[in-house]
C-alpha cells in the first residue's frame, strides 16, 4: 500500500508540473548578464576636442631648441650626456630621425595642439599638429602586437572617485596611462636621449576655470634605467579651443 501510495504522489507530481507548463507557467529563461559599459560609455570626463598648449614653465626647454649640453632639469647620468653631446640633426635628418623628439615621452612638451577624439568605444586618439604625430590610448582587456614605436603600446584606465558632499555622488575622475615598448627618442629636442627601456606614465586632468575655460592637464612621470638616475615627473597645460580652426600640422624638425 504505502508504495503505491509513492507511485500515485509521483503520478499527481508529474501531472501538476505538464499542467502548470500547458498554462505557460514555465520558469522563464536565465536573463544573460549585462555587459559592462564601455571606456566610452564610462568615461567621468570627457577630454575630447581641441587642445593648444599653454607653456607656463620650462619656456627657454620648450619653445626653443635649447644650446647643445643644456640639460638642466632632467636627472641624467654620465651616459646620457655622453649621448647628448653628440647630438647631431643634420646626421638624423640624413637618417630619416627627424621625428626622434616627438616620440610620446617628448612629444606632449613641444608647443602646439592635441586634437583628441574616440577611435572607437575602447581606443582614445590623441593627435598633434606638431610632428603630425598620432597617439592611441587603448582600454580594456587589450595586449600589444608587433614591434615597437615611436609612440610605443598605451594602456588606459579611468581612476573614478566621488565628488565632495554630493548624494549620490557623481562620476568624477581622470585618466591614467601606462606607456611601454618605445623606440628611443629625445626627452629634449637638443638630443638628450631616452632608452627603449622607459617606461611613461601620465595623470590626465580635466579642469574648469570659473570663467567657463577648460583645461587639461597632464602629469608626465619617465622612468628609464639607462640614462636617467631617478624619476622625472613634469606637468604639462592645455586650454580647450572651441574648433579646429587654429589646428596647423607642421612635419617633424630635427632642430
Amino acid at each position: 500500500m504505502r508504495r503505491l501510495l509513492h507511485v500515485l504522489l509521483a503520478v499527481a507530481a508529474v501531472t501538476a508540473t505538464a499542467a502548470a507548463q500547458g498554462r505557460g507557467g514555465a520558469a522563464p529563461p536565465a536573463t544573460p548578464p549585462t555587459p559592462p559599459p564601455t571606456a566610452r560609455a564610462s568615461a567621468p570626463i570627457d577630454l575630447t576636442g581641441y587642445w593648444v598648449s599653454v607653456v607656463t614653465e620650462d619656456w627657454r626647454w620648450r619653445m626653443v631648441t635649447p644650446p647643445k649640453g643644456d640639460y638642466a632639469s632632467i636627472p641624467i647620468n654620465a651616459e646620457a650626456r655622453k649621448v647628448g653631446d653628440a647630438w647631431d640633426p643634420a646626421k638624423d635628418e640624413a637618417a630619416g630621425n627627424a621625428c626622434k623628439v616627438y616620440g610620446a615621452p617628448g612629444l606632449m612638451r613641444l608647443p602646439g595642439r592635441l586634437h583628441i577624439t574616440w577611435q572607437d568605444d575602447t581606443t582614445l586618439k590623441v593627435e598633434t599638429d606638431a610632428g603630425i604625430q598620432t597617439r592611441l590610448l587603448h582600454f580594456g582587456d587589450w595586449k600589444p602586437a608587433g614591434p615597437a614605436t615611436r609612440q610605443g603600446d598605451t594602456v588606459a584606465v579611468w581612476e573614478m572617485r566621488p565628488a565632495r558632499g554630493a548624494e549620490p555622488p557623481p562620476r568624477f575622475g581622470s585618466l591614467k596611462t601606462t606607456t611601454t615598448r618605445l623606440t628611443p627618442g629625445y626627452l629634449r629636442r637638443n638630443g638628450l636621449p631616452y632608452s627603449d627601456k622607459t617606461t611613461l606614465t601620465e595623470h590626465w586632468d580635466l579642469l574648469r576655470h570659473q570663467s567657463g575655460d577648460q583645461w587639461l592637464v597632464v602629469t608626465t612621470i619617465v622612468e628609464d634605467p639607462t640614462y636617467l638616475t631617478r624619476t622625472w615627473i613634469t606637468s604639462l597645460n592645455f586650454k580647450k579651443e572651441p574648433d579646429g580652426a587654429k589646428w596647423d600640422p607642421t612635419p617633424c624638425l630635427a632642430k
